[in-house]
């Protein structure tokens, strides 16, 4: 049970899931502003303005970065896992969302004639433009420096 406790005295990673929280409630807004209603389920979804992911790894390596050191070897590979996770959601999750998309497309016109056809639909929002990605990065720095100077 002791181990719990000192999960949650670990100040990189609270800031860091802090950061995601934020970015999510962000998504949340900006869904609101653009489309002028409420949808939680962008909550838990993928993709959106701004990338969640993104800032929880960015904020991750400055965390550990400040904590740790900026030439230290935890450094290195939280940067390398936020560099992974933020190519990732920007090439192959968008790749696969733009495939999602043409498929359900295809799929809408070869089952038209036919509309007791009932197959669930690709989801298409997989990833993020680059913009998202540097957004959610950029918030996720924000915040890590925020909360060093907040403790």
């Amino acid at each position: 049970m002791q181990d719990i406790g000192n999960i949650l005295d670990n100040r990189v990673l609270l800031v860091a899931l802090i950061a995601c929280v934020i970015a999510q409630l962000l998504k949340l807004i900006i869904e609101v502003i653009q489309h002028r209603k409420l949808d939680v389920r962008v909550l838990v979804t993928t993709g959106g303005m701004p990338s969640a992911h993104s800032a929880l790894v960015t904020s991750l390596a400055v965390g550990i970065g400040q904590t740790i050191g900026w030439s230290s070897s935890e450094f290195a590979l939280a940067t390398v896992f936020a560099i992974i996770v933020m190519y990732d959601a920007a090439g192959v999750r968008q790749a696969a969302g733009k495939q999602a998309r043409i498929l359900n497309q295809m799929i809408d016109e070869l089952f038209y004639e036919n509309p007791e056809f009932n197959q669930d639909r690709l989801k298409e929002l997989l990833g993020h433009t680059p913009f998202q990605v540097i957004a959610g990065s950029a918030l996720g720095i924000t915040i890590t420096w925020l909360a060093k100077y907040a403790y």
